[in-house]
């Protein structure tokens, strides 16, 4: 028999995460997966960060995550989304070779002390209400201390192609079907989502020329903090609509889709919908966008993002077909949707613990997420608390106003999600002070005391920190003349201004400045974190006293056993609903759906007694 600290059950982006943090904290960690050679697998787009996504990328890289590493390893084209909008909702994404990829990401688990295994879980051991292990399909137990399941889609998981069903984790891989059984029969409840993937094409059969061309992006910062550009080519994407003709044949075809048969029962995203519900809910546009995506270096396949359906394969022909640009596309996989089990995330503490079973952790699609980001960033942490917990260390906890990957648990745990669920930014109150370039100075430091990165990064960190406050106060105290290059109106007066003062205004960037040899040569990084503090010093100030407030609220405890049925002032609704989640703090009962500042007003003076 073996035995193992922390056994993680799934190698994709959340269990790549959980077992490698895991190790860094000194612990045995190893992961069980159904197959090896998928480890770090990019089953949908073969992309990593975009909107909000490239924050919670950030900040896995700020606490020693492997995610913006590989993935700019992996980059064949970099874009910054959200330009022409402030710095709070600007992000990278990259477009990534999708097999390159999966060899970074089982590559540094190889380079680590991380065990792996290839077998398929079937069941949680559990004596007393604790964890003790695993077993798997051949009936072997594995002893472990604690247990992270980051089983992704592959619970219960179904496959649908028109009104042909089998049961698969993945297009062809096998899914776990006893496992799902296993988890009910531990007390925890469970929902049912639905996801899915458009159809892959052969590069060489589409109209490229009819098509609009994405060029990649130059001199985009790398998403982790200390790796360096790609160094593979840079390719495009491309562009195109739906037409009348695509309408016309999924509107004729809605019954064979099982969407809309009543097969699927899963539910859906809505701000990720198929190419059905988009024709049936905005049949009114007169088409929805594609884009085709390179699939590596090495391939010709391409994604066709957009078209994504669950219809019959020989419509999928007809729909891609009547794409301008796609007339003679071949598809080499079809596009599918998958149903599975996940656990509802209102059974979690805010370490991603369960409530019903000691030292069983959960993190990914498990919880009822979506994206790579949002599985990740769970990972990290259900790895990091595990591991604290072994060690009979606190629990390490995030709050709101500290990171995007609190914003992600807090949602899940206190809210719960109808849906899968995706982070944007507009679900931080705090999002201009959590902006994807401050994470690392945001985060180092308490990544750094737990050991999950070593001292040449925390000192690269604080050198670049001390380097930005350095610039702040050399915008501060110099004055330089009016410059005629970018003020030609104001200059003639002879006249002379401060360089923050100047910089302040929303016509001039630091560039320029830099430019006229007002600056020395800086790194891209303080560059821009001086030139959001300076532009945005009063929006980010006002911001900092909300935090303060909320902080007030999460500094007051609520004890776990707090009789919610027993205080005047609250609603039935409220009382049921409190009593279900638990709330640890005055913060995370404020989030609770339907909470009035009322209602926080009787839960504080019902603490006081």
């Amino acid at each position: 028999m073996e035995r193992f600290d922390i056994i993680v059950i799934g190698g994709g982006h959340a269990g790549a995460e959980a077992a490698l943090a895991a190790s860094k904290l000194g612990l045995e960690a190893a992961v069980f997966t159904i197959n090896l050679d998928t480890i770090g697998r990019m089953p949908c787009s073969p992309s990593i960060g975009g909107l909000a996504k490239s924050h919670l990328v950030k900040e896995i890289d700020a606490l020693g995550g492997i995610m913006a590493e590989a993935a700019d390893e992996t980059a064949i084209q970099y874009r910054v989304l959200n330009t022409k909008k402030g710095p709070a909702v600007r992000a990278t994404r990259t477009q990534n070779d999708r097999r390159l990829y999966e060899s970074a990401v089982k590559s540094r688990l190889e380079r680590t002390p991380v065990h792996m295994r290839q077998t398929r879980v079937d069941e949680i051991a559990v004596k007393d209400g604790r964890v003790v292990g695993v077993i798997d399909q051949q009936g072997d137990y594995y002893a472990a201390k604690a247990v992270i399941l980051a089983a992704g889609t592959f619970l219960a998981g179904l496959i649908h192609i028109g009104d042909r069903r089998y049961p698969a984790g993945r297009a062809g891989e096998e899914g776990s079907y006893e496992l799902a059984d296993a988890l009910k029969r531990l007390g925890l409840k469970m929902g049912r989502f639905k996801t899915g993937t458009p159809p892959r094409l052969h590069r060489d059969t589409l109209d490229l020329a009819a098509l609009d061309r994405q060029e990649p992006e130059e001199d985009v910062m790398p998403l982790g903090f200390s790796s360096s550009r790609s160094r593979l080519a840079q390719l495009p994407c491309y562009i195109t609509r739906t037409s009348k003709e695509t309408h016309r044949i999924i509107r004729e075809h809605i019954h064979l889709s099982p969407l809309y048969s009543g097969a699927i029962i899963g539910t859906p995203a809505r701000y990720c919908p198929s190419l059905e519900d988009k024709v049936m809910r905005f049949g009114d546009r007169q088409g929805h966008q594609v884009i085709i995506e390179p699939e590596g270096v090495n391939t010709q396949e391409v994604y066709a993002s957009g078209l994504g359906n669950s219809l019959p394969v020989a419509l999928q022909w007809e729909i891609v077909h009547s794409v301008p640009g796609l007339a003679r596309a071949e598809i080499v996989r079809p596009s599918y949707a998958i149903e599975y089990d996940y656990i509802l995330p209102t059974q979690l503490k805010r370490t991603l613990e369960t409530k019903a079973v000691q030292g069983l952790f959960l993190a990914g699609q498990v919880n009822g997420t979506s994206g790579y980001e949002e599985a990740a960033a769970q990972g990290i942490m259900a790895g990091i608390n595990a591991a604290l917990q072994i060690k009979g260390l606190s629990p390490f906890i995030l709050d709101r106003s500290e990171a995007y990957i609190a914003v992600l648990i807090d949602d899940l745990i206190m809210r719960g999600t109808s849906e899968p669920y995706r982070l944007f930014t507009s679900r931080s109150e705090y999002r201009l002070c959590l902006r994807e370039t401050n994470a690392i100075f945001r985060l180092s430091g308490r990544a750094y005391a737990l050991g999950l990165i070593p001292k040449e990064r925390m000192d690269q960190v604080q050198a670049m920190q001390a380097k930005i406050e350095e610039m702040h106060a050399y915008l501060a105290r110099t004055t330089v003349a009016i410059p005629a290059d970018i003020l030609p109106q104001k200059a003639d007066s002879g006249g002379k201004i401060v360089l923050e003062r100047l910089l302040r205004r929303p016509e001039i960037h630091i560039r320029d400045l830099a430019h006229l040899g007002f600056l020395p040569p800086l790194p891209e990084l303080v560059s821009q974190e001086v030139e959001v503090g300076i532009k945005y010093a009063g929006y980010i100030e006002r911001q900092l006293k909300e935090i303060e407030r909320f902080l007030g609220l999460e500094h007051v405890r609520i004890p776990h056993d707090f009789e919610y049925y027993a205080l005047p002032g609250l609603s039935n609704e409220l009382k049921t609903r409190l009593s279900e989640v638990r709330p640890a703090t005055l913060g995370q009962a404020s989030l609770i759906e339907g909470m009035t500042p009322a209602g926080l007003q009787a839960i504080h003076l019902g603490l006081r007694g």
